[in-house]
């Protein structure tokens, strides 16, 4: 009864507006497109759009479907293009997103090597760090997710490949340059430079600041890394990042890495995987890969 070129119009018609539209999409013509639908609503027992003057609305049944379509169709495209490759004995894009800033660097060390040993593999990277990137691994847009926060569900894996210590960045003339450490309240009058991030996936907030019912004077999100300590060096805030990324750029700014807190704040970079994945030679090479360079 129901079956993919169904869940196609469906996703089509609301992506263009109307069925004249999605019909062109589709190299159909409307009155087959209009057929097509009508025969399925019949055998349902139920209508999927309403007309409401030109425009058409989905219904409740057309909601789920095209929830449906959203979620099933990209698993039957990669599926496709997967057995495609078996058959002709290729290998595909691993198709990587990114969920923090600061990844993206570490990232870079570890493509590199992982791209002269697999020369029959791409990699696509996607930097929208604010992107669902739980939601982009159920829904097959990525094959891989780089977080320091994973969301454990069933049907994902989540796998640790590299610890790092989370501290404050300081310029050369503040008064915490030479600190052991610094505890919340001696931030509670400071401008606070971060990345574009949701204070609840911070964390200088989570894990050290809020806890202590404390936060900084000023709160200024920057995109871009090499901004954010350029400001720090020139005195007009500090920020929180990896130690080893803050290590790197040193040589190119005046900053100092300060533990946060008497313990510091120890975090991992994990890689996300669907679990039907696990076994794919080229997915787990890469993951092998990544946890060898933090044995270095």
């Amino acid at each position: 009864m129901l079956d993919r070129n169904h869940l196609a119009i469906i996703q089509e018609v609301e992506r263009q507006g109307s069925l004249t539209a999605a019909a062109s999409v589709l190299f159909l013509t409307q009155s087959a497109l209009s057929h097509s639908m009508k025969k399925l609503e019949q055998q349902l027992g139920t209508e999927i759009w309403l007309r409401e003057g030109r425009s058409l609305r989905l219904t409740q049944a057309g909601q789920y479907l095209l929830a449906v379509a959203n979620r099933v169709l990209p698993q039957l495209s990669l599926a496709e293009e997967r057995l495609r490759q078996f058959a002709q004995g290729e290998r595909g894009t691993l198709r990587i997103g990114m969920e923090c800033h600061p990844c993206y660097q570490w990232l870079l060390k570890v493509v590199s090597p992982y791209l002269a040993t697999w020369p029959d593999v791409d990699v696509d990277v996607k930097q929208k760090f604010q992107f669902g990137g739980i939601g982009a691994l159920f829904g097959y847009e990525i094959d891989m997710l780089v977080t320091p926060d994973p969301l454990y569900k069933p049907g994902l894996h989540f796998q640790p490949v590299f610890d790092y210590e989370q501290v404050l960045v300081v310029g050369p003339r503040h008064g915490l340059r030479k600190a052991g450490f610094v505890l919340p309240e001696q931030l509670a009058e400071e401008t606070l430079i971060t990345y574009p991030v949701e204070i609840d996936r911070l964390d200088i907030y989570t894990q050290f600041m809020l806890p202590a019912g404390i936060s900084p004077k000023r709160h200024k999100p920057i995109e871009t890394t090499d901004i954010m300590l350029q400001m720090v060096a020139s005195g007009r805030g500090v920020a929180a990042l990896p130690r080893w990324l803050v290590n790197e750029y040193q040589a190119k700014f005046d900053v100092t890495p300060v533990r946060l807190g008497r313990d510091g704040i120890a975090k991992q970079i994990f890689l996300g995987i669907r679990e039907a994945d696990t076994h794919i030679d080229y997915v787990k090479a890469f993951v092998e890969l990544a946890q060898a360079r933090d044995k270095q």
